[in-house]
């Protein structure tokens, strides 16, 4: 009998090992400054609604991602590089390969933060355009937002947004080890900017993304939906005039319009963007 599936299920299992404790982590971190530092007062993220959905996004997306980014990364080292056998495979990507994979990890990381950002930043604008805003719109349909609402995302946005980027710049040859510095930075920050705080952080409001920044990004077209597309860095928002953060205000309303229709269950968000 063939190991593959047996393969696929092991990694799956792993997966969901990892996100486990993780996600009771977040949970309860943000629950303690929630309470102390609420952006908009109200039920607790436990009680929100749609509070299923988003859970259920929270344990599939991790696993999707991770499956098919190294399904990814497998049919890309075979068409671009001739790479076919297992063993061949595995020392192409464990340690990277060309001119990147010789830097120190550290800068790596540095590399592949701000590269990935700045792709995904005009991937996001464009995401909010055209025949792709109904992929994203799933999105941006949590009206309680919440930190546990950073993965609902659509397979389709997942696929030309992070899992995209992703397997280009490590076929590019950085290193998969930067993942152990890069993936928990980009976990916990993802759940960061969505979560239920009014932090600006001050200063460094230039320099990373918040809360508040975030914040904005997820309320009505006339409000903000159209402003701060940058995940990690705001710098992009500030150099291409997508920058938006009101002195002394702070977003109340989030979720998309109601005439266009998303459903509130995953898989009638799922079949969503076929429909229209």
């Amino acid at each position: 009998m063939p190991s593959l599936p047996f393969e696929v299920i092991e990694m799956i299992g792993q997966t969901m090992m990892k996100v486990v404790p993780i996600t009771i982590a977040l949970a309860l971190f943000f629950t303690v400054l929630t309470h102390f530092w609420a952006c908009n007062p109200g039920k607790p993220w436990w009680q929100k609604r749609e509070l299923v959905t988003d859970i259920c996004y929270w344990f599939f997306v991790p696993v999707f991602a991770r499956v098919l980014r190294i399904g990814l990364l497998v049919v890309g080292a075979a068409v671009v590089f001739n790479v076919h056998d297992a063993d061949d495979l595995i020392a192409f990507y464990e340690n990277g390969h060309g001119p990147l994979a010789q830097l120190p990890l550290w800068l790596q990381s540095i590399i592949f933060l701000v590269a990935s950002d700045f792709i995904l930043y005009w991937l996001h604008r464009m995401f909010h355009g055209g025949g792709f805003w109904k992929y994203h719109a799933i999105h941006h349909s949590s009206e309680d937002l919440e930190w546990i609402s950073a993965a609902r995302f659509h397979p389709v946005n997942l696929l030309i947004g992070t899992i995209t980027v992703d397997v280009i710049l490590l076929m590019a040859g950085i290193s998969p080890n930067i993942m152990l510095w890069v993936g928990p930075f980009t976990t916990f920050h993802s759940a960061f900017v969505h979560a239920n705080l009014n932090w600006t952080l001050g200063p460094f409001k230039y320099v990373i993304a918040t809360p508040v920044f975030h914040r904005w990004h997820h309320t009505g077209l006339e409000e903000g939906g159209d402003t701060n597309f940058a995940g990690t860095f705001p710098l992009w928002d500030i150099l291409f005039g997508t920058f938006r953060m009101p002195e002394g205000k702070l977003p109340e309303d989030y979720g998309v319009d109601a005439e266009q229709g998303v459903p509130s269950e995953i898989g009638g968000q799922l079949a969503y963007p076929f429909r229209q």
